[in-house]
């Protein structure tokens, strides 16, 4: 049931407080989550979720950067380099979203995302 015409409901809510736990303490979830939760659950077609989800990202990390500046646990070069290439990777990886199929994507993201625990386990 939604409650106002922003359509806030208690399980978009809950799938905000519960992606921005994951990525305040992991420094990461928003893409890794956010994806399959709006494809599988909210049930936003595959394009619309890879965007909403980049889209919602920049709240989760602004809300988390903010705790992480204030303690003084990041380090500004490197945060200034990688937002150098990010901005550029961002807009072409944006422009190559909308040239892709649904399958595509999900593979390619499930295998990214395979490869990725793989690393952490090993």
């Amino acid at each position: 049931m939604e409650n106002n015409k922003f359509g806030f409901s208690l399980k978009n809510t809950f799938i905000g407080l519960f992606t921005g736990f994951i990525n305040g303490v992991f420094g990461s979830g928003g893409g890794t989550l956010l994806v399959p939760i709006l494809n599988n659950i909210v049930k936003v077609e595959e394009h619309k979720s890879h965007a909403t989800a980049l889209a919602i990202i920049i709240f989760l990390t602004s809300a988390s950067s903010v705790v992480y500046i204030s303690k003084g646990t990041y380090d500004i070069g490197i945060t200034f380099k990688v937002a150098v290439g990010s901005i550029i990777g961002g807009i072409i990886g944006a422009k190559i979203l909308c040239k892709v199929t649904g399958k595509f994507l999900r593979i390619s993201f499930g295998l990214i995302m395979i490869i990725a625990a793989l690393r952490m386990v090993f």
